[in-house]
């Protein structure tokens, strides 16, 4: 663990003393140093590695390496447009990029409480300065001021929790997975209980009502800064409640009903919501809110299938999302547009382009066999098991899921060209592989899911 952190740190070094003509080499190589020794966590996951500062469990481990694979992709898709700045600003980029993940990972296998909000809140800094600093749109600072807000009201309670139990046990120090042996959940109101120290968790995932950053932080964001979003800073939410949830007493769902509620609502919600986007971006952003409501709900039931289909949702839609914003910004470097009725007719030009679409955009829809697949049918094989009429609200959400693939794929790809675009610039080698590193590790689950349940 701490030899990967040190590489981490070695990046940094890299960016400063690289030559200008090597830089992104460099970088990117280490990047996938760094993410092929990750993949030594997977072997780690079957008995619990750890020492005092950090460890890699069943939960953490696919998330960690999740991070590290989307280091090298994020720094790959960004050279294009980051090449014709400044050479310092060059530098600045990666190093922002890099402290970003490096705070995400070090969120993830964190032991204590203390280090975990630490590094939890620590990742709002660099994606801000991302946001604001290379974001394209002139209403990026008012993207970076929604981001602010809401996450770090949404931090408050969980503070004010964290105070409290400093207050109680003296310490904050307690592994996360041992909390259940230090404290109890003993109060007569336990959903409100856990809808408040779970605030930071349901504001970063986000779910529905609290959603409203996500779309204009994706919208104003550069393409790195969608990547990480997507990929990996929204599972950080998720993975607060899954690590959490060991504080639920037996029976309580009850008592969360109305969060249920908002969960199913946000499920169907932006799906529909899907359907009347003319932002590509925006659209892909409205259909994460979707498939992350899903894993509240999944994490609300808690039950071992329900945290099972939660861990292979993230993980499939961490590298699902990623691809899709991918696929967007390689339409929008070329258009210097996102509006979907200015980018029809794109498979007469782009057949190959059109094959990485139909692909990522089946996985989005948790085509069989895909590990998207899998978490959605072990997801609602719980709530089929909780609540008949709440699995088969749930289910419509198949029908609006297929719909708003046909509308993107419809939108993007079919028709007759617009007269505008004259000449555009061929799809690169860098481009091509970037989308086949987003949806190699997809097909290795399919052959092996248990990695990651």
């Amino acid at each position: 663990m701490l030899m990967i952190i040190s590489a981490w740190l070695s990046v940094f070094f890299t960016t400063l003393l690289a030559p200008p003509k090597y830089l992104w080499t460099l970088t990117t190589s280490q990047g996938f140093f760094i993410a092929f020794f990750s993949m030594s966590w997977i072997f780690l996951q079957d008995f619990s590695f750890s020492n005092s500062l950090f460890f890699i469990d069943k939960i953490s481990g696919p998330l960690a390496i999740l991070t590290c694979w989307l280091f090298p992709l994020t720094l790959l898709a960004s050279q294009s447009k980051m090449y014709l700045e400044p050479i310092n600003r060059q530098r600045t980029y990666i190093i922002n990029s890099t402290f970003l993940q490096l705070t995400t990972l070090l969120a993830f296998v964190s032991s204590d409480l203390m280090l975990f909000f630490i590094f939890f809140e620590a990742s709002l800094v660099p994606t801000m300065i991302i946001i604001t600093r290379w974001g394209a749109q002139e209403r990026r600072l008012e993207a970076g001021t929604y981001l602010a807000f809401y996450t770090m009201l949404g931090a408050v309670p969980l503070m004010i929790w964290l105070i409290k139990f400093y207050s109680t046990h003296g310490s904050l120090l307690p592994a996360l997975t041992h909390i259940l042996s230090v404290t109890q959940a003993s109060t007569s109101y336990p959903g409100l209980f856990w809808a408040t120290y779970n605030a930071a968790f349901l504001v970063k995932l986000p779910i529905y009502c609290l959603h409203l950053w996500l779309p204009k932080a994706h919208v104003e964001a550069p393409i790195a800064g969608s990547m990480i979003l997507a990929g990996t800073l929204l599972k950080l939410g998720g993975y607060g409640i899954l690590r959490t949830s060991t504080l639920l007493q037996e029976n309580f769902l009850n008592q969360t009903l109305f969060i249920m509620l908002i969960a199913i609502l946000g499920i169907l919600a932006t799906a529909l919501l899907c359907l009347r986007q003319t932002d590509l971006k925006s659209l892909i952003a409205m259909s994460s809110v979707s498939h992350m409501n899903l894993v509240v709900a999944a994490a609300l039931i808690s039950s071992p299938w329900s945290y099972s289909g939660a861990m292979a949702m993230m993980i499939a839609h961490g590298l699902t999302s990623s691809a899709l914003f991918c696929l967007a910004n390689t339409t929008y470097e070329r258009t210097n547009s996102r509006t979907m009725i200015l980018l029809r007719g794109a498979l007469l030009i782009f057949p190959l382009a059109g094959a990485w679409w139909l692909t990522i955009v089946l996985f989005n829809l948790a085509l069989p066999p895909s590990i998207n697949f899998a978490g959605e049918v072990l997801i609602m094989i719980s709530l089929f098991n909780w609540s008949p009429l709440a699995f088969l609200l749930v289910a419509l959400n198949l029908i609006f899921t297929t719909a708003y693939t046909l509308y993107v794929l419809w939108s993007t790809q079919r028709g007759s060209l617009p007269t505008h675009i004259k000449t555009l610039f061929p799809f690169q080698i860098r481009e091509h592989l970037l989308l086949f590193l987003h949806i190699l590790p997809g097909f290795l689950l399919i052959l092996k899911p248990e990695l990651i349940f």
